[in-house]
């Protein structure tokens, strides 16, 4: 069922399958509202003498013009989407062009004009006379009034357009989708005490199974996705044990070696592959499990920032501040144990996960080592690492914090050629150094 809600939440980032719907939908009203005016005869008064069309001629002068403005509006809305897209991708880099097509309302115009076009089509075929004369004046009012709808949706559209391709709104987006997936992936907040588990006996485990068997890839690609509940249920029914090798993200290699299968008894090759199904791998990386990849994004933007022919240290530092914001809060939080029980409590699943120093690693490497000679960026550097350290709830994350809070410090002593600029580089350290090495 998840693997199926992974699927579904791929599809609705498409640029077609939301206006296929809205176009399907067009159709059925069409239908719909044609039929109505087919069967219900309108009193005539002067309200509907006012707003109903009582002419063949007008009727198909107005649908003629409104599906020929939409078809028209609906080229230059593609138009703007593309050059939109392109100034993205030449700005903060190709994969951020994901992130505009997730856009709701991107997806929504486009298919709004193109249905419009295509409900006036269709009711214009319903228009007859001679003999037999029918005009769907009740259609042709929904017509009207969903093109001055679509007037006010065109405005809207390019007031968002023109916002989107800002600096500072695209990393506010980023930080605000990263915000949301931290808190579903790793919804456990540590307490106010240390927590350390103890891990089982690996060595021991795995020698009460006389069998192993080699899980490999069947394609190449990236592991997009991992169905946990499907994957246990297919492991607990073969009383087995999963080790995996990789974690989604990362990328595999048709052939390779991905996890060993440990078990008593001999595991049909088709019980294997349907622990493989569990496994989504496709061509691109997706955010729905890999933290990693949304905040990569946010790096992204911060290293071209810092590149020598963009030169833009302040986008660089509203990319640290929101990275902040996130780390801030993955100190707080328990990440979750390599080590998956049933039911029966007993161990099916040793996973490769992520923890906290990787994730800082992941946002603060890179700017880190592109922004040598930015004296603005290295201390705010300095300043969110003194920040994070102050959330941090495990040793560990300490530690962490100032480990790179040093790496840091040796790049401004080696790159800040001023030594006031040093010396407040170093007033910062001494918060979080200095302290850590009290405690």
């Amino acid at each position: 069922m998840k693997k199926l809600l992974f699927f579904l939440k791929e599809l609705k980032t498409t640029f077609w399958f939301v206006p296929v719907l809205i176009i399907i939908f067009s159709i059925l009203l069409s239908l719909g509202v044609v039929y109505l005016d087919s069967a219900v005869n309108l009193p005539q008064n002067k309200i509907t003498r006012l707003f109903l069309v009582n002419s063949s001629d007008s009727a198909r002068s107005i649908l003629s013009t409104i599906s020929g403005a939409m078809i028209g509006v609906a080229g230059t809305v593609f138009s703007v989407t593309l050059v939109a897209l392109t100034l993205a991708s030449s700005q903060f880099g190709p994969r951020l062009i994901k992130n505009f097509m997730y856009v709701r309302l991107n997806q929504v115009v486009l298919g709004s004009y193109i249905s419009t076009y295509l409900y006036c089509l269709l009711v214009l075929t319903a228009i007859k006379e001679g003999d037999y004369t029918f005009i769907p004046a009740l259609s042709i009012l929904v017509a009207i009034f969903t093109a001055m709808a679509n007037i006010i949706l065109l405005i809207i559209f390019i007031h968002r357009i023109a916002i989107s391709i800002q600096a500072d709104k695209v990393i506010s987006e980023i930080s605000r989708f990263i915000s949301t997936q931290v808190k579903t992936l790793f919804p456990a907040k540590m307490g106010e005490e240390s927590e350390s588990e103890k891990s089982p006996d690996i060595a021991t485990i795995k020698s009460d199974y006389s069998k192993t068997v080699s899980v490999k890839s069947h394609q190449s690609g990236y592991l997009q996705y991992i169905d946990s509940e499907t994957l246990m249920k297919n492991i607990t029914r073969n009383n087995a044990l999963l080790e995996l090798h990789f974690r989604p993200g990362g990328f595999l290699v048709e052939g390779l070696e991905i996890g060993l299968l440990f078990s008593n008894e001999k595991i049909e090759k088709e019980e294997v592959d349907k622990i493989l199904k569990q496994l989504v791998i496709g061509p691109t990386k997706t955010q729905q499990q890999d933290l990693e990849f949304s905040i990569h994004q946010m790096v992204e933007i911060a290293v071209r920032a810092l590149s020598p022919g963009v030169n833009d240290p302040y986008t660089a530092i509203a990319c640290i501040d929101n990275l902040t914001a996130t780390m801030s809060y993955l100190a707080t939080i328990k990440f979750p144990s390599k080590y998956r029980f049933d039911d029966e409590n007993k161990l099916r699943v040793i996973a490769d996960t992520m923890d906290f120093e990787g994730i800082l690693d992941a946002a603060f490497n890179q700017i880190r080592q592109f922004s040598a000679g930015s004296t603005a960026v290295i201390i705010r550097l300095m300043e969110a690492l003194t920040t994070i350290h102050k959330f941090a709830k495990n040793e560990k994350y300490r530690l962490a914090t100032v480990k790179h809070a040093n790496m840091v410090l040796r790049m401004g002593r080696e790159s800040i050629k001023e030594m006031n600029d040093f010396s407040d580089l170093e007033k910062r350290a001494e918060k979080i150094i200095k302290k850590q090495e009290k405690t």
